[in-house]
This record gives structure tokens, C-alpha cells and sequence, in this order.
């Protein structure tokens, strides 16, 4: 078999499927899901998540600068997908999916009380790229939740059964295949 050149495009795979939660004052929260966010750096805490300016969300974050990035699970895969193919501007998203808005730390915007890990977010700066904007944050603040910390207050991320989205489609995460410097650990 051969190998195939293709015109350029994204199939940068898997990517987290996340629930970012964005609100203005006095307006019902929403949620909008996101594949495209990532890490920037670890000092200071930096993330990045990309919105066409087209979407409900997209106003709701450039006008507040604050949001939520809201991990997934396998549990919560329905909600992450409808979230991200209904319009906060006709439903919402919270209430229809069975969602707890919670209170953040640090920022106005909601957190999903559902979701084992969330990102608390200030933007610093917004990239017009082309078809999506990129929000580049601050990580303000982490709320995790406790059932995945063990007796030594280890966070045990995997118990959550994060989920991941590729070419279009879901997965758990799978077994577990090594962990970070296993290739060269001495034995």
C-alpha cells in the first residue's frame, strides 16, 4: 500500500472534547463545546480555545473575557455533543441537558458541576485567524472534583473515564499503554 497526499486541512487527532461555559451578567449561562483548545505553556498557565465568531458563545466570551473549560467524560458524552450542535441562543443548554451551573472561584462564568475538572479562564488576547478566533487565557483557577482524589489526595483523572473526539466521532480513552518517561525508566 501507498500513501495518499491530500489538500491541507485539520486531522490533528484525537483532541479532548471539551464544554466551555461562558455567561453575562444578568443572561442565563451557556455552554458551547469546543475540540479545538489546548494547552500554551505551564508558567505563567496559559490554554487556548478557538470560537468561529459566528457562534452564540463566541460575543458572550469576547465581552466578559472569562470562561470555563469544562472536561468531558464518557458519562457526559451526550450533553458534549448536543451542546455543541444547539444554539444557546434558542435553548438552554444547562437545563435541557440536566446540568448544575456552579459557582467559580475566580471567574463570573459558571462551571459544570458534572464535569471532574474545570478550567477557571481569563482571556489575555484574541488571534483573528481565519474562521475560528483563538481566545488565549489565563488559568485563573482549577476546581476538581473531590470523589477523584485518592487517600493521599492524589487527583486520579482516569477514574473519571475521560472521553476524546476524532475525525468526528467519540472514544474512551481506552488502557492504559505506559506513562510519561517509561521508555527509558531503569528497571
Amino acid at each position: 500500500m501507498g500513501r495518499q497526499n491530500w489538500k491541507a486541512g485539520n486531522m490533528l487527532y484525537p483532541l479532548p472534547a471539551v464544554m466551555v461555559s461562558c455567561q453575562r451578567p444578568g443572561e442565563k449561562p451557556n455552554i458551547i463545546t469546543l475540540a479545538w483548545t489546548g494547552t500554551i505553556c505551564s508558567s505563567p498557565v496559559m490554554v487556548s480555545i478557538s470560537v468561529r465568531p459566528e457562534r452564540y458563545s463566541y460575543e458572550i466570551i469576547r465581552e466578559t473575557g472569562e470562561f470555563v473549560i469544562n472536561l468531558t467524560t464518557e458519562k457526559l458524552v451526550r450533553a458534549t455533543d448536543w451542546c455543541g450542535v444547539r444554539s444557546g441562543r434558542e435553548f438552554d443548554k444547562f437545563k435541557e441537558m440536566g446540568l448544575t451551573p456552579g459557582k467559580s472561584a475566580h471567574v463570573s462564568a459558571p462551571l459544570i458541576e458534572e464535569s471532574p475538572v474545570n478550567l477557571e479562564c481569563r482571556t489575555e488576547q484574541i488571534l483573528e485567524l481565519g474562521s475560528h478566533h483563538m481566545f488565549i487565557a489565563e488559568v485563573v483557577g482549577v476546581d476538581v472534583d473531590e470523589r477523584y482524589l485518592d487517600k493521599n489526595g492524589k487527583f486520579q483523572l482516569n477514574e473519571a473515564r475521560p472521553m476524546v473526539y476524532s475525525h468526528g466521532e467519540y472514544f474512551g480513552l481506552g488502557e492504559k499503554l505506559g506513562s510519561f518517561g517509561y521508555s527509558v525508566r531503569k528497571k
